[in-house]
């Protein structure tokens, strides 16, 4: 099959203690701090490097300023790791880590690796819902949830410039498998990895005209982790980039905010699922950002005081 998901990634920080904690309000689980390192990872096993002092064998950054500077995906089977290995080895040079997890970098100067997926049972148990004719849930009140914990990475999102787009998407559907599942022409291609079934699984995006992080999302399980986890992150002082809404493209639930790794962070929930069944579709004109956003007309002294 291939690529299954995004395995890790590693971001280059200035301020260690502000991403800790930042990470660490998003409901990540700590699994490692040092000086000048530290390690978070979601519920499925994946892993979020935050680094001072990133390795000298990781690319040059693509822009200033805390940034991604790798992204390592999982590949389920090692005949199917060492055919993807041998088919990037062939145009550019690959480099093999201690660890077995091999190196290279995209057209754009990403770093992109590759090695065996290994996720971790993450079972997910959705709140039970009522409506009119569909009654799941009986005599039971429920609880706040309080904050997020995400399940897993489910898509990261790249920035790139216009020039050489077209060579920047092939290097991931020519050489790792990915599909575009929609084109958007003025914006950028969303790509499905071949073993993944959400709508995209990246965002190759030209619209800022220049290469940098736009945002990596984590799946939440449903629309309250959605709201809750914001809400939790704003009252931690955190600052929010996007308020909530539904994507037109994808369907998700979502809510970004600002990270101090770089670029945004995104609560996902109830992302469209795709086959192969789901042809491409390409768009001129760039659809609606959303089906909707929050907006309210609210005035500040219409909130009551309790």
């Amino acid at each position: 099959m291939g690529i299954q998901r995004i395995e890790s990634v590693t971001y280059s920080i200035d301020d260690l203690d502000a991403c800790v904690r930042f990470h660490d309000d998003f409901g990540l689980t700590p699994v490692q701090h040092t000086d000048e390192h530290a390690v978070f990872e979601t519920r499925t096993g994946q892993t979020v490097h935050l680094d001072t002092a990133p390795a000298p064998t990781l690319p040059p950054p693509v822009e200033n300023g805390p940034t991604l500077r790798e992204v390592v995906w999982g590949v389920d089977t090692p005949a199917e790791l060492a055919r993807l290995v041998t088919a990037v080895a062939a145009v550019r040079t690959v480099r093999e880590s201690a660890d077995g997890v091999h190196h290279t970098v995209d057209e754009t100067g990403f770093g992109v690796a590759l090695t065996l997926a290994r996720p971790k049972p993450a079972p997910v148990t959705p709140r039970i819902a009522n409506t009119l004719g569909n009654v799941g849930r009986w005599n039971t009140a429920l609880e706040p949830l309080t904050r997020a914990h995400p399940l897993r990475m489910c898509h990261v999102a790249l920035n790139i410039p216009k020039a050489g787009r077209e060579a920047a998407v092939a290097f991931y559907t020519d050489l790792l498998g990915f599909r575009a599942t929609d084109v958007v022409e003025p914006m950028g291609v969303f790509l499905k990895a071949p073993g993944d079934d959400d709508q995209h699984t990246m965002l190759l995006c030209h619209r800022p005209d220049r290469a940098g992080v736009n945002h990596i999302a984590y799946e939440v399980p449903g629309f309250d982790d959605v709201v809750e986890g914001g809400n939790f992150m704003i009252e931690r002082g955190w600052r929010e980039a996007r308020r909530l809404g539904r994507h037109t493209i994808g369907s998700n639930v979502f809510r970004f905010l600002h990270a101090p790794c770089g670029g945004r962070v995104e609560y996902a929930a109830d992302m469209d699922r795709v086959d192969d069944r789901y042809a491409t579709r390409v768009h001129p004109t760039t659809p609606p950002h959303h089906i909707w956003a929050l907006r309210t007309n609210r005035d500040p002294q219409d909130t009551p005081a309790s």
